[in-house]
């Protein structure tokens, strides 16, 4: 039984915000949800959570209108052999034990490795932009290869698809490539395998897929992301949902929300029907992050000039099976010299650097 059971008690008054803390804190990956005298209500999961981000739920909704009523239990004598039979069948990764009186007194999990196991999915990194937004600090150095703390973004982004288990990297490069390979080399000081794609001129964010080499695994969806990016998401989990939803290609996305700063009138002819004062509109943006299946990545010959935005919407043309994957995790696109301010601040607090 995981000893740190108690700390993913929520009530159901909580908010998405205070549950994606419980969860993002523990190991856990749930969040359970009871009544003052400990009584389970529900069980909480990140999925759950992304399952009302997508319905337009704001974060400040309560766990009650999201959770699941109807969460698989099991009694505190139930055997480890049990427990891991039903947690297998129901693809779940935890359960929560209750007694007689259907309180919480504790709960099971499926052990997993302290690392990560080994993930032979390719990553490849868009790095070659000119960080035009940037100068003069891009002036003699590629935008990927700027520092933020004490390391390169490059090296920040690699070292967290490490740590979660991924050897193959694929980067993409155009401007001031030399930097880049002499930084990295060929991956080996780092643990991983790194082969560099060459743009000869740029290619857009989705032509570089053309000039990957042709013995790519022919079953495994590649993730690809911008090499500007800063983010705290699980890749693993975004990996999980891609094949579970048999996708051709998972476009993560970010809720964005934009205020009008006037009183917006609703009218028939010359009749108001309504008023709304300075209302918010929300968006789903897109984040720069990728799962791409190879039927996808074969679709691109080589030397095309194309956007990823254009190359999807050719294949939602063709099967809908394009998703998207909204992304609650801290996530910063280092575009200009604000934002490149903003990750001086944060990479310290959030354990990347």
């Amino acid at each position: 039984m995981s000893n740190s059971w108690k700390n993913i008690l929520i009530q159901p008054s909580a908010t998405l915000l205070e549950a994606l803390e419980v969860i993002n804190a523990e190991a856990l990956r749930v969040a359970v949800v009871v009544d003052k005298q400990d009584r389970l209500l529900g069980v909480l999961t990140d999925g759950d959570i992304r399952r009302g981000l997508l319905q337009s739920l704001p974060l400040t909704t309560a766990v009650i209108e999201v959770m699941s009523i109807n969460p698989t239990v099991a009694d505190p004598g139930t055997s480890c052999d049990e427990l891991v039979s039903i947690m297998e069948s129901k693809g779940i990764l935890s359960i929560p034990l209750v007694d007689i009186n259907n309180v919480v007194v504790g709960i099971e999990t499926l052990q997993q490795a302290l690392s990560h196991p080994e993930l032979a999915n390719p990553v490849f990194i868009m790095a070659g932009g000119f960080g035009t937004r940037l100068k003069p600090l891009t002036d003699n150095c590629p935008k990927p290869m700027l520092k933020i703390g004490n390391k390169p973004i490059l090296e920040t982004v690699i070292r967290s698809f490490i740590k979660a288990g991924f050897v193959n990297f694929y980067i993409s490069t155009h401007y001031m490539p030399e930097q880049i390979e002499q930084h990295f080399g060929d991956g080996s000081d780092l643990g991983v395998n790194i082969t560099y794609v060459y743009e000869d001129s740029p290619l857009g964010t989705g032509g570089a897929l053309g000039l990957l080499p042709k013995d790519l695994p022919q079953d495994l969806p590649l993730i690809m992301m911008n090499g500007d990016v800063l983010t705290k998401v699980d890749f693993q989990r975004l990996l999980e949902f891609h094949t579970e939803n048999q996708a051709d290609a998972t476009m993560c996305v970010r809720e964005y929300d934009y205020q009008i700063p006037y009183g917006v009138i609703n009218g028939e002819g010359n009749k108001i029907t309504s008023m709304v004062e300075k209302p918010i509109q929300r968006f789903f943006v897109n984040a720069g992050i990728y799962v791409v299946s190879p039927r996808v990545i074969q679709s691109v010959p080589e030397n095309h000039h194309i956007d990823m935005p254009t190359l999807l919407e050719e294949h939602m043309v063709e099967r809908e099976k394009i998703l998207m994957f909204p992304i609650h995790e801290y996530w910063l696109d280092i575009g200009r010299m604000d934002d490149f301010n903003r990750a001086q601040a944060d990479i310290h607090t959030l354990g990347m650097s």
